[in-house]
């Protein structure tokens, strides 16, 4: 009878290594699941001898086929990050080929034709030439990291172990659509502000350096008082034709520096916690926080990721450092026995209606279809918002155009309308007195 390595996960989340003496895989995973453990890894002893003996082989220069790993090592420019939306198409054609009853490495082998990314079509051939070799997807994914993050790679062990690959491969593909949608809306939001910026920009530069130096030629020959308005505007003209390489300077080392700043831990720190008390901003990135971390959970649960796992992988991913500590904290409460709801709410992160539906879904357990319904509100909430912020920002930033470009325009009349307002009463006073 054929004996079988297993790797596993307690209730605790710690890993736990043995070898099962069974007739078949799926036994194997049976008797895993019998003892309380939760199976991450299971290979027949005599298979994973021959890799370890091939392994050894390839290193004494005996072997003649290369691994998916020794390609990713020889070519390093064309295995890098793949662009999201890219990764996504795939993961959604490979599901329907999956889902269809394609073989896995079938439908590795015809999406790598049929890529035109060349970066993800040198990753399809490793993963298939690695899948070829004996590893198990998931295996072939990790030696991605750049490309499949934990996340992917957990939810992907996780279907093949329970046997629903294809089902695992539709979540991500939706879980990848949905975190797209939302980046794609707050791109098209931000887009109408910055370029109204960009176009202030230029036209506060024509202004400076091409209109404003003309006026002040102008104004050298009068014998007025500048009113101080004007003097300001004046200056700030001088100093961005004279002095805008010693400004810009100053603009870049000033970026360069709270870069830096923000590589720090409490730097990261001190500026996500100022993200989520941004007026008007604020209240949006918090609603995709919370999005964003009851999406990823509800997915890695709803797939058979142990919970333990699953927060582990949601704080490595939460991209925000305060939700970050405070899934740190639920998964010390949770490692303990307890449950996820009480650090939830001494967070301070998670509003009540939040805190309020994980603790129904706890208790009735369903916590994942809780968790991805609360995705689904605050994802609506999240479009709502970013609609309202689109229709309140155009006149905003109309009237500040207006405002900017109006008030250097003010700042040249002005000279001019006190030199006629004098010019005019002197005038005056001289007509009275001849009547006389």
């Amino acid at each position: 009878m054929p004996k079988y390595n297993y790797v596993a996960l307690d209730a605790r989340g710690n890993e736990t290594k043995g070898v099962l003496e069974v007739a078949t895989q799926n036994e194997a995973i049976g008797r895993v699941k019998e003892m309380g453990l939760f199976p991450t890894k299971i290979a027949e002893a005599e298979k994973v001898q021959e890799k370890q003996s091939g392994k050894k082989k390839a290193k004494a220069g005996g072997g003649k086929k290369k691994s998916a790993l020794d390609i990713q090592i020889k070519i390093p420019g064309l295995s890098g990050r793949v662009k999201q939306k890219v990764l996504t198409a795939f993961t959604r054609q490979l599901a329907t080929l999956v889902d269809a009853g394609l073989p896995l490495l079938r439908g590795l082998r015809v999406l790598e034709k049929q890529e035109r990314n060349a970066a993800l079509k040198e990753i399809l051939g490793e993963l298939a030439l690695a899948i070829e070799g004996g590893s198990t997807f998931s295996e072939a994914l990790a030696q991605h990291p750049k490309t499949f993050n934990r996340l992917y790679v957990n939810m992907v062990k996780a279907g093949e172990l329970g046997g629903v690959l294809e089902v695992v491969l539709k979540r991500l593909a939706e879980f990848a659509e949905k975190a797209q949608k939302i980046k794609g809306k707050i791109k098209a939001a931000l887009f109408y502000p910055i370029a109204v910026l960009i176009v202030a920009s230029g036209i506060l530069i024509l202004l400076m350096t091409f209109v404003v130096p003309r006026f002040k030629e102008v104004f050298a020959g009068m014998d007025i008082e500048m009113p101080k308005f004007t003097l300001f505007v004046l200056a700030v003209s001088d100093t961005i034709r004279h002095h805008i390489l010693p400004t810009l300077g100053g603009v870049a080392v000033a970026w360069v520096l709270f870069i830096l700043f923000l590589k720090t831990k409490a730097g990261r720190l001190i500026w996500d916690k100022f993200k989520l008390k941004m007026p008007a901003i604020g209240p949006v990135i918090s609603k995709i926080a919370i999005s964003r971390f009851t999406r990823t959970l509800g997915t890695l649960v709803s797939s058979g990721v142990p919970i333990l796992q699953a927060l582990t992988i949601v704080k490595e991913t939460a991209g925000n450092v305060v939700v970050s500590n405070a899934v740190a904290k639920v998964h010390e409460s949770v490692k303990e026995g307890e449950t996820i709801t009480a650090p939830l709410e001494s967070s301070a992160v998670f509003p009540p209606m939040v805190v309020s539906m994980v603790d129904v879904g706890e208790q009735t357990g369903a916590l994942h279809e809780m968790l991805l319904r609360i995705a689904d509100n605050y994802e609506e909430e999240v479009d709502n918002s970013v609609a309202a912020m689109t229709s309140l920002l155009e006149p905003i930033m109309i009237v500040f155009l207006a405002v900017v470009v109006g008030s250097i325009v003010i700042a040249m009349f002005l000279p001019l309308i006190k030199m006629i307002t004098e010019m005019s009463g002197g005038g005056g006073g001289g007509g009275g007195g001849g009547e006389d």
